[in-house]
């Protein structure tokens, strides 16, 4: 086959490669060969499918344990592609507004597939068989997502996440290691008697700790609440912005916890009294939003939408049933 019989397009590729070796210093003909002996790229082995579906182990001989367990890896599957994307926003420290924005949707589809998929947890498992297998995952619990907590943090500032019975206590002085010891989800894993750390808060501390102050301390003045309120807020195109940040807060601080309350009910709720979550955690009072008021940007809220947070997901539900 002659030079004039090979497609122009290849041939411009093949310049383009050899000029983009030559750059490194590398031999362009070496890697064509090594092209040559390469296997096609099959399906199963890119995602690694078979290492995937054998990440599987349930502890118990229950059925419905392997549905708890698949759907908290694609939680978790999902909550590093939220990551993914808010690593991006961080590291633009100032993204273009349109970047910004798309990256927002990203992560609210992502937040919303997780919500509208929580079903699975609520009606996909027999009751009886949950309440059994549970008892062989003690201490840990799904409290312990330490990708859920670096959302949290990568979305505002971290007297946010303070206590709201504690969040007068600091002022703008406060250090973020002071913040941290009055983070509200540290309430929501104490001992239901005691008041003492559960074991699985004492481990997840162990754990994450120095990760969660890093990326605090990293994303201070890039966190999205900064980014809004700096580069954002009084311009042109706020208001398409404000629009996506409205959702994720209510996705992620109203949507997301109550799916989990609703869960929690159907499983765990039982007269006379309640049964604890795995790892001893009081879902009671840390999983509804009216009592933690988790609200990642105070600013774009009113007064009265604030007082009443997560009244819209109650009157979605109610509008459900008839």
């Amino acid at each position: 086959m002659s030079e004039s019989d090979i497609d122009q397009r290849i041939l411009d590729r093949i310049k383009k490669l050899s000029e983009k070796y030559e750059a490194m210093g590398q031999d362009m003909t070496s890697y064509l060969d090594g092209l040559l002996h390469a296997d096609y790229l099959k399906y199963w082995d890119y995602i690694n499918l078979d290492s995937l579906l054998g990440l599987q182990q349930p502890k118990t001989g229950f059925p419905d344990e392997m549905v708890f367990i698949c759907y908290h890896q694609i939680t978790e599957l999902y909550f590093k592609l939220c990551l993914w994307e808010m690593k991006q926003i961080h590291e633009h420290q100032h993204p273009d507004a349109s970047f910004f924005e798309a990256r927002l949707k990203r992560l609210n589809n992502y937040f919303e597939h997780l919500c509208h998929s929580f079903v699975i947890m609520t009606d996909g498992m027999e009751k009886e068989q949950f309440l059994q297998f549970r008892m062989s995952l003690l201490p840990s619990s799904g409290f312990q997502s330490g990708q859920y907590r670096m959302i949290e943090i990568g979305a505002t500032d971290m007297i946010n996440l303070v206590n709201l019975d504690k969040r007068d206590e600091f002022d703008d002085y406060a250090s973020i290691d002071q913040l941290y010891e009055a983070i509200y989800w540290k309430t929501g894993a104490t001992e239901l008697k005691s008041g003492k750390k559960t074991l699985t808060l004492q481990q997840f501390e162990d754990k994450y700790t120095k990760d969660f102050l890093h990326l605090a301390e990293e994303t201070r003045t890039t966190n999205f609440y900064q980014l809004y309120l700096k580069h954002y807020k009084g311009t042109e195109g706020e208001d398409k912005i404000v629009e996506q940040l409205r959702r994720f807060d209510l996705l992620a601080n109203v949507d997301w916890p109550l799916a989990h309350y609703r869960s929690a009910v159907r499983y765990l709720q039982k007269d006379p009294e309640d049964i604890a979550a795995t790892g001893g955690t009081n879902w009671q009072k840390y999983l509804p939003p009216r009592f933690q008021k988790i609200i990642f940007f105070p600013e774009i809220w009113s007064e009265q939408e604030m007082a009443e947070w997560g009244k819209h997901w109650v009157l979605e539900q109610l509008n459900k049933k008839h």
